[in-house]
């Protein structure tokens, strides 16, 4: 997918200005993402051969990969993750308020 198509889907999904983004549905819109990535490309096995032990390696390597891929790939991969752990946050935060006001 090139950059003009992952801002259609994106915009087509959300919005405009993204505005009807919910933890939910962002959720399950990057999982449709991954699915379309993989869709057609697994013949076989998926072996994990992931040679870091930490959470912390394995977020250097990332971002040290990130660096070498094309400029809109990268900018792709980016954004999604961003988008990802920003909702999850904004997930976080709204159970914690609504766990406040209903007394748990």
């Amino acid at each position: 997918m090139d950059i003009d198509e992952f801002r259609r889907r994106v915009r087509d999904e959300f919005g405009p200005n993204l505005e009807y983004a919910t933890p939910a549905n962002v959720r399950e819109f990057l999982d449709g993402l991954s699915l379309k990535q993989f869709e057609g490309k697994l013949k076989r096995r998926i072996v994990l051969n992931e040679p870091k032990t930490t959470y912390e390696e394995i977020l250097k390597d990332f971002f040290s990969r990130v660096l070498d891929l094309p400029k809109d790939e990268a900018l792709m991969l980016l954004w999604t993750m961003a988008f990802e752990l920003s909702f999850e946050v904004l997930q976080h935060h709204l159970a914690d308020s609504f766990s406040s006001l209903i007394g748990e």
